[in-house]
């Protein structure tokens, strides 16, 4: 009774096992489709992925594409799968949202400097104007450079 005992561990230590047939506690066949694309080294990766898709619609996805295509098909179901566990509502369009918020906020910071720098330099220029309100003319230099750069209006 020791003897099947200890042959059932050693086929739970199989080290050709990969994480999703670790997972679903199954051997892992020499032909696994999941096998190059959830090694054992990464189990979160297909919980994951198993939480959110379930192993036989990944398994179905794959199959349906050409080889050479699997392994960045298996990148983005993983990305797509972690994104979504963390925010199960948004998933990875939350986490892009929330960068292109950044991003139109640096832009709009960006002109606003740009906008100060032109003021600053036309100060240091004479000119005939004899009544100058810096508070108006920086937020018509600041449109004028939105608009010529093609910023959103966002302000």
């Amino acid at each position: 009774m020791s003897t099947s005992y200890s042959n059932l561990s050693s086929n739970d230590s199989n080290p050709r096992r990969c994480a999703a047939c670790k997972y679903l506690r199954r051997r892992c066949a020499e032909d696994c489709i999941l096998s190059p694309y959830f090694p054992a080294s990464l189990p979160q990766r297909f919980a994951c992925v198993h939480k959110i898709f379930g192993a036989s619609n990944v398994t179905r996805m794959l199959q349906q594409l050409p080889v050479d295509q699997r392994a960045q098909a298996a990148d983005a179901i993983a990305s797509e799968a972690y994104w979504r566990v963390q925010d199960p509502v948004y998933g990875s369009v939350g986490v892009i949202n929330l960068l292109q918020q950044e991003i139109y906020m640096n832009q709009r910071e960006l002109a606003r400097t740009q906008a100060q720098i032109a003021m600053y330099t036309a100060q240091q220029q004479p000119t005939e104007v004899t009544n100058f309100d810096p508070q108006q003319d920086s937020v018509a230099l600041e449109r004028t450079f939105l608009e010529f750069n093609h910023f959103p209006n966002l302000f």
